[in-house]
């Protein structure tokens, strides 16, 4: 074991002091090689250190540089040191972090995460919180309370009875409502279709005037950080109408919430803590490895109704929590052992500063490329980047060019009927060399495709 463990860190720490140099997409031959893993089923055992050995030797070298500095496609970051050491440890430990009374170590880290998390996103301190997936089960986790304290205040107990005859809930979301969201309501049965959406404004927040009248049977759910452009819906206002009304108002702060953290960017988020619910994922801007996110809930005491089961054979009493009795898994991984690492070596001023510096460089994107000649499509309130080459055509061929090229990896995205190339600054590795190196390659491709001179003609 300890030779085998060794020669995993050797790898695992060239893989990563490769990233730098290395393209961010893989080349086509990489990917080809992947064929060496489709082979049939092995009769016999294999050494671990031979099968260790293929998976790095074919594997490694297919792999998007997501850890490294310059991939920009999706909202997520690369693995902070800490994180990624703390990951490798909790995997050693093996954990199945359900019950306090078989695992308080990690039962009692991932408490202390949740209570640091609360702190520094400035959500109430008493809230209840999971660790889980992603966002998309932190959407369901946190909408399967809703659903149970509305319905509860109707006389009805879902979860015993479920929804066939149940008092009817209306879901009231933004038009830009990202799809996790929606898919969360599908599997609560609560229905993609049978939402109401309200329109946005220029840059991707509801438009208040739009929103409709609401009741006690009201779930309302407000995005902080559009996934295109990063803006924030009123919050605080539709929060406020909100209570009058007794309604539920839900928060996607997948990665937008972590704006909190920063001083220089938490008016965006101004409001949010008036909410009943948040979604937000770690694996995005606290850079920790996949998969983790959270949800919270204002009422802890609905979070577990909705969520907690048990057993005879579960030794379910105990005086401290329970991790399973507020996520869906019974069986768990100690999600919560990595946030708590990532937090304790970033500390609330390394954590404001990773989020500012990220928007600084997305910032610095936007200006360099505005000031090119080329068209984009956002007010940069955070860390998304909406570019236009153009026509839909050349954008997307200078997409592709730019990929291929290798120095940075940027995603296509439509953007109220506009095709972009989303820049997202998400990565604690990223450094300002690394949005030169990738302005001067975007504006170079640009220009082999004659789009920069395009744009200015108005063509």
């Amino acid at each position: 074991m300890r030779q085998l463990l060794a020669a995993t860190s050797e790898r695992a720490i060239s893989y990563l002091e490769q990233l730098e140099n290395r393209a961010v997409a893989p080349s086509e031959a990489a990917v080809q090689r992947l064929a060496e893993f489709d082979i049939p089923f092995p009769e016999h055992p294999v050494s671990p250190e031979l099968t260790l050995r293929q998976l790095d030797e074919a594997g490694s070298p297919a792999t998007m540089a997501m850890a490294g500095p310059r991939f920009f496609g999706f909202v997520i970051g690369g693995t902070l040191p800490a994180a990624l050491a703390a990951s490798w440890l909790a995997t050693a430990w093996d954990q199945n972090s359900a019950l306090y009374n078989v695992t308080p170590a990690t039962a009692a880290i991932e408490q202390v995460a949740l209570r640091w998390l609360l702190d520094v996103l400035r959500l109430p301190a008493d809230s209840g919180g999971a660790f889980v997936t992603g966002t998309t089960v932190a959407h369901f986790s946190a909408l399967s309370a809703a659903r149970h304290a509305l319905l509860a205040k109707e006389g009805w107990n879902v979860e015993a009875d479920g929804l066939f005859g149940a008092p009817p809930l209306e879901v009231i979301v933004s038009e830009e409502a990202h799809p996790t969201l929606l898919k969360a309501l599908a599997m609560l049965g609560l229905g993609r279709n049978r939402v109401v959406k309200i329109p946005v404004d220029g840059n991707g927040a509801v438009r208040l005037d739009r929103l409709p009248p609401l009741t006690s049977r009201s779930i309302v759910c407000v995005q902080a950080g559009n996934v295109n452009t990063g803006a924030f819906d009123p919050a605080g206002a539709v929060c406020e109408r909100a209570r009058d009304a007794e309604a539920w108002v839900h928060v996607d702060g997948a990665f937008g919430l972590w704006a909190s953290a920063a001083p220089s960017l938490a008016q965006l988020a101004r409001g949010i803590e008036l909410a009943d619910s948040w979604a937000t994922d770690c694996h995005k801007w606290l850079n920790v490895p996949y998969d983790c996110g959270v949800a919270f809930v204002r009422d802890q005491h609905a979070l577990r109704a909705a969520m907690a089961i048990t057993a005879e054979y579960l030794p379910t009493a105990s005086a401290h929590r329970n991790p399973a009795d507020f996520t869906p898994e019974l069986s768990r991984r100690a999600r919560g052992v990595e946030v708590w690492a990532a937090l304790h070596s970033l500390g609330r001023t390394g954590l404001a500063d990773m989020i500012e510096r990220t928007c600084r460089h997305a910032r610095r994107f936007a200006d360099a490329l505005r000031a090119a000649g080329c068209k984009i499509l956002n007010e940069v309130v955070l860390n998304q980047v909406l570019v236009s080459f153009g026509n839909a055509e050349t954008t997307m061929r200078i997409i592709d060019d730019i990929q291929k090229d290798g120095t940075c990896w940027c995603g296509g995205t439509v953007w109220q009927g506009h095709t972009a190339m989303r820049i997202s600054v998400v990565s604690w590795a990223t450094t300002d060399s690394d949005v030169e190196r990738s302005i001067d390659t975007i504006l170079r491709i640009a220009r082999s495709h004659q789009a920069i001179r395009a744009i200015r003609a108005g063509l």
